[in-house]
């Protein structure tokens, strides 16, 4: 049996393999995206939520006007505005009817996917390809020995604050500026 510490270590192992995988000319389009959009909206659902609300709440802290799909306080979503899906299938059922709908307001539409020839990869302006393994693949672990999703979900963090960083050197902002922007009624 693999002690807890030895597992941390064969996850790290293997986020560093997968970010071995990534293309910075696919990053650094996100971060354009993001920087030129009039508002930002992300969506995803179960982990790769999650993952995505982190994202948003990141970009809040930079002053960004960003809206998490689904939330009683999400604006309606226009033209100037871009739309961040988060699926590592790239066929989640609530999420496909969202990127036409973005697509038909003539928003902008991105996804963070596993795969990019899937119906929100096809449908997306521009994809980042995660590297990963689809949960409900069978053979996953042939490339990851841990459950389901986690690989694409941890990328999908990862990827997400490493456009955070790119984002905050652009526009010249600390952590400790951003940290205006932090919820104080906690």
């Amino acid at each position: 049996m693999r002690s807890s510490l030895a597992s941390v270590t064969v996850i790290l192992n293997e986020l560093q393999q997968a970010a071995n995988q990534l293309d910075e000319d696919e990053l650094g389009h996100l971060a354009e995206a993001v920087s030129s959009a009039g508002r930002v909206f992300v969506a995803g659902a179960g982990r790769s939520g999650l993952m995505m609300r982190a994202f948003a709440m990141r970009l809040m802290h930079m002053g960004l006007d960003v809206y998490v799909v689904g939330e009683t306080v999400t604006r309606s979503l226009g033209k100037e505005d871009l739309l961040l899906i988060g699926s590592g299938s790239g066929e989640t059922r609530s999420l496909v009817p969202m990127a036409e709908k973005a697509r038909g307001l003539g928003a902008r539409v991105g996804a963070l996917t596993l795969l990019p020839g899937s119906t929100i990869g096809l449908l997306a302006d521009f994809v980042v390809k995660l590297p990963g393994a689809p949960k409900e693949q069978a053979d996953h672990e042939a490339s990851t020995v841990q459950p389901m999703g986690s690989l694409f979900e941890q990328m999908l963090l990862l990827v997400c604050d490493s456009v955070i960083l790119k984002l905050m050197e652009q526009h010249e902002l600390s952590g400790i500026a951003m940290y205006g922007n932090h919820a104080n009624l906690e």
